[in-house]
């Protein structure tokens, strides 16, 4: 006999309007009128995310965690402060989506399946076609994120990671300019993607036959045989650091940030590692929390690789945004340091300082990228150092903010990077950690080099001689508004950052 299963629709309701909307979208795509289909798209998006926003709004208020859904996914206060940040990050990037005054046109190729060049191509294009299929594949995105940060066994785990992985494969490679450099982007992501899923799903079988169960409370309790463990602990891991775009597994990430249509990589990096960290520090703290002895050594050796390669790399770049996909991956590095804080068996402490440290880099990378699509000449945006040369003096306020998030990203004081690190570093010193956090310094003082070495090209520098300067194209009222909150919650969080501390505080730790 088979038991009827007992779920609090009400609690799971974010995740139930997401997907619902998602639906919807997908029929408005079949029966709307095409010149009707972007309006209502972008509605129907911003309606269903501010919904489920408000909705977990109202259960961290009413203190609606602690709930279960049949041992497969756990509404702790954790997942509601990691469900609360992807949905306004994910706000923000619908902004970005529905640009249109930038470039005129949608930042989304008109035609997909044309190919770069062709008649079909420029067509689409004069025709102003464009793919508002983005806004569902948004969504579907979305929902896999809240089942990922809230999962609490290993199916539902692989499940979210391919619900959320699939529609950014397709959105990277939907640029409307440089067609090539996108589909190459989206082919990479696609292919190491499925690599990593691969890696996932092996451990995830034999994490499996070491506890006999699924349930992350079974696994930190069963008695089996360790190696099988460890072996599965080290493969799921793989598919997981893929996903936050860990050394050795970053190779994606420059390609990909810099080919996927700028509104995309904005949001995706943010929003992804915000979720994929909110998976990790639940498998690493509960499924793998009694055995933490075996699993940090590696998480710190990795975090030192990741923290160094991404900050000397990012040296050495020419482009904007490969500059701030080098610099996404240092910052992995930082968040790993975070966990290897204090508090190896409900990661109280060290969860804290991630969680703020996914709030201060996911503003600035929203804030940081929105700003380098802004940037365009001739043919669209423009991302070579020396185009940028001199923008102080053409646009002192784009400027302005762009330095500001620089600077959050390399952790100056008074800015909410500075305090995002300083919590990491606090809760791995407290483990004893510090060679790892000896690092992380030396890490952070490469990054300030070539984070103000762009902010006085900005500034401080003239374009060279026969260089066409990027010029500054005014945004929609949508972009301009994501932009200001970003740089405005930048400064608040590294001024005032009480209010949130005391939020991921009361949110307490991952139920066990």
């Amino acid at each position: 006999m088979f038991t009827r299963p007992t779920l609090e629709y009400g609690t799971l309701l974010p995740i139930l309007v997401v997907l619902g909307v998602a639906c919807l979208g997908i029929l408005v795509e079949a029966f709307a009128p095409r010149e009707r289909r972007a309006p209502a798209q972008v509605g129907l998006t911003v309606i269903g995310l501010v919904v489920a926003l408000v909705r977990t709004i109202m259960l961290a208020a009413d203190g609606g965690w602690g709930v279960r859904a049949e041992g497969a996914l756990v509404v702790d206060g954790p997942a509601l402060f990691l469900w609360g940040l992807v949905l306004v990050v994910s706000l923000g990037g619908v902004l970005l989506f529905a640009e249109r005054r930038l470039s005129g046109t949608s930042a989304f190729a008109g035609q997909a399946a044309a190919l770069p060049g062709t008649a079909a191509e420029r067509e689409a294009a004069q025709a102003g076609l464009e793919h508002t299929e983005v806004y569902p594949l948004l969504l579907f995105a979305v929902g896999g994120m809240l089942l990922f940060a809230a999962a609490n066994d290993l199916l539902m785990l692989f499940v979210a990671l391919e619900v959320l992985s699939l529609p950014l494969y397709l959105l990277t490679g939907l640029a409307r300019h440089r067609r090539l450099l996108s589909q190459e982007a989206a082919m990479k992501y696609f292919l190491l993607g499925a690599f990593s899923s691969g890696f996932f799903l092996y451990g995830l079988a034999l994490v499996y036959g070491y506890a006999g169960s699924m349930s992350f409370e079974d696994i930190a309790d069963a008695g089996g045989n360790h190696a099988l463990l460890l072996l599965g602990m080290g493969l799921m891991t793989v598919g997981l650091l893929f996903k936050v775009g860990a050394v050795p597994f970053h190779g994606w990430t420059p390609d990909v940030y810099q080919g996927a249509p700028t509104p995309v990589t904005a949001w995706m990096s943010a929003a992804t590692k915000i979720a994929a960290f909110g998976a990790l520090l639940r498998l690493a703290y509960i499924a793998f929390g009694n055995d933490a002895a075996d699993w940090r050594p590696m998480l710190g050796v990795i975090a030192v690789l990741t923290m160094l390669l991404g900050s000397v790399f990012a040296v050495v770049q020419t482009d904007v945004k490969r500059m701030l996909a080098y610099s996404a991956i240092a910052h992995t590095g930082f968040l790993l340091t975070g966990m290897l804080g204090a508090g190896n068996r409900n990661g109280v402490t060290s969860t804290q300082a991630v969680l703020f440290y996914l709030t201060s880099y996911g503003v600035a990378s929203l804030g940081a990228f929105a700003l380098a699509s802004l940037v365009r000449g001739p043919n669209g945006e423009v991302g070579a150092f020396a185009r940028w040369a001199g923008l102080g003096r053409r646009s002192p306020l784009v400027a302005a903010c762009f330095g500001l998030l620089l600077l959050s990203m390399a952790g100056i004081p008074l800015t909410a990077g500075f305090v995002g690190k300083w919590m990491v570093f606090t809760v791995a010193l407290a483990a004893g950690q510090w060679p790892v956090v000896v690092l992380a310094i030396a890490s952070s003082i490469v990054a300030v080099f070539f984070y103000v070495r762009f902010i006085l090209l900005m500034f401080f520098s003239d374009p060279e001689a026969g260089v066409d300067a990027g010029r500054v194209t005014t945004p929609s009222l949508a972009t301009s508004g994501t932009i200001a909150v970003t740089v405005a919650a930048t400064l608040f969080l590294g001024v005032v950052p009480g209010p949130v501390l005391d939020l991921i505080g009361n949110a307490g730790s991952f139920l066990r």
